[in-house]
This record gives C-alpha cells, structure tokens and sequence, in this order.
C-alpha cells in the first residue's frame, strides 16, 4: 500500500486530507503539534478504514522536530506522497508585525516545506515515482489583497511547486500546487481575524474534493474557486509571453536614454 505524510493533520484542510487519504487506502503519517487531537484523527482513520497510521507529535519551527520528520521521510516504509499542508498566518501589517513572529512564521510556511519536501524527493527520485501537494493560496496570486509577509510565504509556495515540477517531473515525480482561497479554518482565528467578515468563505470537505480531483488529473496548478480553466491558461500564456524577453543581451528600447545630438 503506498504511504502517505500529511503535516498539519491535527485539524483543517490537512485532517480532511488524511481522511480522504484514509478512504483511499493509503497508510498514513500524521504530522502536528496537538498531541490529543492527532491521536483522536488517528484512532478514527483507523477504525474506518484497514490502513497504518503512524503519529508524529511535532513543531515544524522546532529545528530537531523538523528533522524528525525529515528522518521518516528518508525512511522505510517509504513515503509515496508529502503532503505539505502546515501552515500559519500572522496578524497585522509587514509594518507592524513582530519580527519574532515573522521569523517563526517563515520557519512554518516556508522553511519546512521547502527541507521536508527535500527530504521526500531522494528517495521518490531513486524510485521513479512519487508526488508533493503543496499546499499555497490565491494571495501568491493577490499579495495587495491580504497585506503582510503572508502572501509572501505563499507565493513562495507555488514557485517551489513549479520549480520542482520542472525539475523532477521528467524524473517520474508529480508536484501540484494547490491555492485555495478563503477557506473555513482555524487559521482566520489564530490570525485574528472575525471569520464572519469574508464572504465566499469555502469549506474545507469541499476544498480538498477539489484538490484531490486535480490531483487526479495530474494538474500542476489547482485554484478550486477559479470557474474556467482557461484564465489559468491565460495566465500562463501571459507569463511565457513575458519571459521570452528575458534572454536580450540589452535593455529594451523602452529603458533606453536618448540623447540630443552635440551641437
């Protein structure tokens, strides 16, 4: 049976997902801080349905819980699918936001995605096979919607996702990313933020049914919200548009300086 880790399990989006996982059949991980709530998700998963459920109780921020799971992650049985759900917001502006904050919260959305997802590809590598959700947000899309390094880390997110899928695609792996938008989490709360004043919230059952359909479909970018495919495509034309410039050896005309002639 293939393997499946899931950091973030213990509630949200990455609890529905080891749920989904479950059903499945996948064995499964299961990577969080709340030790109560992880064992509880465990023991439901398992009387539902006949798989493994390992439990992982650990702080991503924390470099040797970091490790811990990166350890697992290189180890046997091997892990066929990471999903890098793990996540946090922050209150306030980039202005005025704790810088100790912000540097725990670049550890979570960014840092140990980055290392467990590092830790996962050797080994999928090696194998030929294997895949990472990566779990970002339409704000890596809209930074001057949700002010703050938020948007940030996530646009971080879908870049690491592209990245890897151009480089270990060819290699039999599938990277997706995955940008919800607003979603019913205990992420508003924790960010202090009144869930009741965002409209079109999405709920998570229905966000992860989404995901899981591209996942299916070996989509590299999943928006589940977004009505047509095509303005995603337009996107993309766009930015390949954009890049074929990237290759002169001089500045565009536009950043060229005319001079009067001397006389």
């Amino acid at each position: 049976m293939s393997v499946a880790l899931v950091t973030g399990a213990s509630s949200g989006i990455g609890a529905v997902y080891s749920r989904r996982l479950a059903a499945r059949g996948y064995d499964l991980v299961l990577v969080a801080r709340d030790t109560q709530r992880l064992n509880a998700l465990a023991a439901e998963l398992r009387a539902a349905h006949p798989v493994s459920v390992e439990v992982l109780i650990a702080d991503l921020t924390d470099a040797e819980q970091l490790e811990q799971v990166g350890a697992r992650l290189r180890s046997d049985p091997p892990v066929d699918l990471l999903v890098n759900n793990a996540g946090a917001g922050l209150r306030g502006s980039f202005e005025t936001a704790d810088p100790v904050a912000m540097e725990k919260l670049l550890k979570l959305n960014v840092g140990a995605p980055t290392l467990l997802a590092s830790a996962a590809l050797k080994g999928m590598v090696a194998r030929g096979t294997g895949a990472i959700i990566n779990i970002g947000s339409v704000v890596a899309l809209a930074p001057e919607r949700f002010p703050g390094v938020y948007a940030a880390t996530k646009a971080y997110m879908l870049t690491l996702s592209q990245g890897l899928a151009a480089e270990v695609g060819p290699k039999g792996i599938y990277v997706q990313a995955v940008l919800p938008a607003a979603t019913r989490t205990e992420i508003w709360e924790r960010s202090g933020i009144d869930i009741n004043q965002i409209p079109g919230m999405m709920e998570v059952d229905d966000l992860v049914d989404a995901a899981l359909v591209g996942f299916d479909r070996r989509e590299a970018v999943t928006i589940p919200p977004v009505p047509e495919a095509a303005a995603w495509e337009a996107f993309e034309q766009a930015r390949f548009a954009l890049a074929s410039g990237f290759g002169n050896a001089t500045p565009a005309a536009r950043y060229r300086i005319e001079t009067a002639p001397a006389e």
